[in-house]
């Protein structure tokens, strides 16, 4: 029942003496030296594989290393000298040595500088023993610690690192173990108004004591925490004296760390939003300051982004004479008199604005009910030298001086014209000389105005020492408001002489004091006179005659035909003649008539050139005329009582330009389609590269595919818009979005349309995309909250009707107990971006749980 022995036996055969055999055996117990070999066999494979070095001291046979298996490792460590170790760690090295020399137990940690291995770390233990013969051993087990000194510096440093952070950021963290504060940095305690180094240990309770909000901040904060979301919220602590407001605002968000179960622990992050909410409350006042002056100013003002009205205030709209809704939805081009004034005011003014920043002019402004009025307008630039970030524009009416500077201008033109038409010669005379004579003046005197400026009238004078113009008396001496009469001779420049009648009248200036005014009528060549200007006159109707326009000139009061050229009278398939005398109901028919006499009406009671352009069908050809109407009044100021029509043939312009306005769409169109073609590829590219990042990273595929629903949402309006031009048909977006949730999700989805109005209803560029995603968020929701096994069906029932469209979403599910849909806060994803997305005007979300269906 003993152990197995290990025995050596040796079998001896020999003769005697006598010639007899004999045998011997010889039996030896090998056992200890067995157990022994195989006792150090184990150790030394136990220190090859652990990387220890191991040296024995015994008084008889000395130091004896165990032979390694292998030069490296701790083999190449077990013998270290004075020369590669480390000048740092030469004082514990030092300590070694000595331990060795007096066989004294201890552990020393040092660092070599190993010519092959390089700088590496070693753990030595010395441990001296006594023998059971009475002999002394020493141990000496060297072990390579460099990974474990290294991990170690490197927590060290990590840890040194982050404590930095924590104590050098502005925000208060703190470290929450269930209601009880664990850790916290300094500033965390400062915000609160805390004794530094006395908070840990703390409830929220007594955290929160400073603000008036504790109640709620405590049980929101853990009703948070026990649904797995983030607390965030903002309140105010008062921290000064008594007597002294000093209220500081916060920002404080809770996030719940470690496994669910057990005790909670969160990480709190507090920080400091006094400053940021000192300046919102400024920015609240400036904003409402800033539309009190936008809205009650006399100023029309506007705000102009892409060629549109973005906003207008009252004032412009009553310029306008429109509602503000109605004016924030016009281009900016509908305020001026047609699209050539508009390019061409904005050629002038957009240089300006990119290199000044602002512009400021005179132009007409047209009005709701056509009247144009002339406005002063100022342009300045949101963004510096880019017209594409805004324009604030303000208008003011000058429409008044307008007419008063065109009424004081057309008065002294329109005197001008008759003093220059009359035969009379009218001359001006100063205490300088001649100031200003008329046209029939200077033809008398044969020269020009500035050849007898500041000369005496005697100039013209004959040597007749009693002529009227040697008469300087009449400047000091003629009341004002009289006239002279005489009648004399006079000598031009030229040497003609001939007589003339006249009367001067003294008349007196604030500025320059009395001047006289002659008027000097050529009686010796009355005759002459007048036959040229016959000769003028049929000079003047042969022009008229020969002109390639359409001229008539009617009665102001009875619109009747006075004198109408051959080209009119060819466009009516008469000759001129017979259109003399006629009215518009003579010349059309009754509708035409109707609307040419309201055009001729319209432009009597306008001051300037009025416009407009006609079509007619000639010889199977429609034509187009350009019709200007200039109202005429033989004397100023007064009504006019004439109507002048010139009318030009247009209609080769206007083909050239519509060809020109096709092709341009043609091309914006191509553009247009090519840049939602590459957008689409561009989006797909991106969720195909969300997609790998999805296989690669599980941890991050649920929220990953959301993103890339959301993208190849997007990617589908703009598919759709490759094809269409201008707005979608809201069935082909529903449908695109549900196929695109049914294939990223594998799950199929039913998709009806109900109502004969659903090709009718149409969704505008800049809204197809918001709704896209509500879609997708929508069908995605249902995908997620619908049972896998058994796969229930989703069914997405789009009903068009005459006034709206309603999309209805059914899945099996259930909603929780006490669901409010407008307790569901924003986000970026699922019902609160749906929230976020749907238009404010004209659109309502609903969830409703109807039996086994939500």
């Amino acid at each position: 029942g003993g152990s197995p022995r290990l025995l050596r036996a040796a079998l001896r055969c020999y003769r005697t003496a006598g010639g007899q055999r004999r045998y011997m055996a010889i039996v030896e117990d090998r056992s200890a030296e067995e157990e022994r070999d195989l006792a150090q066999s184990q150790i030394g494979a136990l220190m090859d594989t652990a990387g220890v070095g191991l040296a024995t001291f015994q008084e008889s046979s000395g130091w004896v290393r165990l032979a390694a298996a292998a030069p490296g490792g701790a083999a190449a460590l077990q013998s270290i000298g004075r020369e590669i170790v480390a000048p740092e760690s030469l004082p514990e090295f030092e300590r070694l040595q000595s331990a060795l020399r007096r066989a004294e137990r201890a552990e020393v940690r040092f660092c070599v500088e190993h010519p092959e291995l390089g700088r590496r770390w070693l753990l030595t233990r010395v441990e001296p023993a006594t023998l059971a013969s009475g002999k002394r051993t020493t141990s000496v087990v060297t072990l390579d610690i460099t990974e474990q000194q290294e991990t170690q510096q490197r927590t060290e440093q990590l840890l040194h690192e982050l404590s930095t952070i924590l104590e050098s950021t502005t925000a208060g963290i703190a470290y929450l173990r269930g209601d009880v504060l664990a850790r916290c940095n300094r500033r965390f305690e400062a915000m609160l108004g805390l004794a530094g180094g006395r908070v840990v240990g703390r409830t929220l309770e007594e955290l929160f004591a400073g603000s008036d909000l504790t109640g709620r901040i405590v049980t929101d904060a853990w009703q948070a925490l026990a649904e797995g979301t983030i607390y965030e919220t903002e309140f105010d602590v008062r921290t000064g004296a008594a007597g002294i407001d000093d209220t500081r605002w916060y920002s404080l968000s809770v996030r719940r760390t470690g496994p669910a179960g057990g005790t909670p622990e969160a990480i709190a992050v507090l920080a400091d939003i006094t400053r940021l909410k000192a300046q919102q409350r400024q920015l609240e006042a400036l904003a409402r300051e800033r539309e009190l002056m936008f809205s009650l100013s006399g100023v029309g003002i506007a705000f102009i982004r892409g060629g549109r009205i973005q906003r207008a205030n009252q004032a412009l709209a009553h310029l306008a004479g429109c509602s503000v809704d109605e004016l924030s939805a016009l281009p900016l081009s509908a305020l001026f008199p047609d699209t050539q004034e508009f390019e061409r005011r904005w050629a002038q003014a957009e240089p300006q604005l990119r290199q000044h920043g602002h512009w400021a002019g005179e132009h007409q402004l047209r009005t709701r009910d056509g009247r144009l009025l002339w406005v002063q307008t100022s342009k300045r630039l949101v963004t510096t030298g880019d017209p594409s970030g805004g324009i604030i524009a303000s208008y003011v009416n000058v429409d008044a001086r307008h007419r008063a500077e065109r009424a004081v201008a057309l008065q002294a033109a329109r005197t001008r014209s008759i003093l220059d038409s009359v035969l009379v010669g009218i001359v001006t005379v100063g205490p300088q000389g001649i100031e200003w004579m008329n046209r029939s003046a200077q033809r008398m005197f044969g020269g020009e105005l500035a050849d007898f400026v500041n000369l005496p009238i005697a100039t013209v004078a004959t040597a007749d020492p009693a002529h009227p113009f040697l008469r300087t008396e009449y400047l000091t001496e003629l009341v004002e408001g009289q006239a002279e009469t005489f009648e004399c001779r006079v000598r031009g420049r030229d040497g003609r002489e001939f007589w003339v009648v006249g009367n001067v009248v003294s008349t007196a200036r604030e500025s320059t004091g009395r001047q006289l005014t002659y008027a000097l009528l050529d009686i010796e060549r009355r005759r002459e006179a007048e036959a040229r200007m016959s000769q003028a006159q049929a000079q003047l109707r042969r022009v008229i005659e020969a002109a390639p326009l359409a001229i008539t000139l009617r009665d102001a009061a009875t619109l009747k035909v006075l004198q109408v050229n051959g080209v009119a009278a060819a466009n009516r398939l008469s000759s001129p003649d017979a259109l003399i005398g006629l009215t518009p109901e003579q010349m059309f028919d009754a509708e035409t008539a109707a609307q040419r006499r309201r055009h001729m009406e319209q432009a009597l009671t306008s001051p300037v050139v009025t416009h407009h352009e006609y079509r007619r069908v000639q010889d199977g050809e429609s034509r187009i005329w350009d019709a200007r109407y200039l109202p005429l009044a033989t004397n100023p100021g007064e009504p006019p009582d004439l109507l002048l029509l010139v009318a030009t043939d247009v209609t080769e312009q206007r083909a050239a330009q519509e060809a020109r306005f096709e092709a341009a769409i043609a091309q914006r169109e191509m553009l247009v389609k090519e840049v939602h073609h590459r957008i689409k590829n561009n989006l797909q590219g991106v969720a195909g590269l969300l997609q790998q990042i999805a296989k690669k990273k599980p941890e991050v595929a649920g929220p990953i595919a959301e993103v890339v629903a959301q993208v190849q949402a997007i990617a589908q309006v703009y598919g759709l818009q490759v094809g269409e031009g201008g707005p979608l048909q809201i069935v082909s977006v529903a449908r695109a979005i549900a196929a695109s949730v049914q294939r990223t999700f594998g799950r199929e989805i039913g998709f009806a349309v109900t109502g004969r109005t659903a090709p009718q209803w149409l969704l505008p560029e800049a809204e197809s995309i918001p709704i896209a995603l509500t879609l997708n968020e929508l069908l995605t929701n249902a995908v997620k909250h619908s049972p896998a096994e058994p796969a229930a069906e989703i069914v997405c029932t789009l009903a068009c009707s005459d006034d709206d469209v309603t999309v209805s979403i059914a899945n099996a599910g259930a909603l929780p107990e006490g669901f409010v849909l407008a307790r569901i806060p924003g986000g970026v994803s699922g019902l609160g971006l749906v929230r976020a997305l749907l238009p404010r005007r004209g659109a309502g979300l609903a969830l409703e749980q109807r039996g086994a269906q939500v």
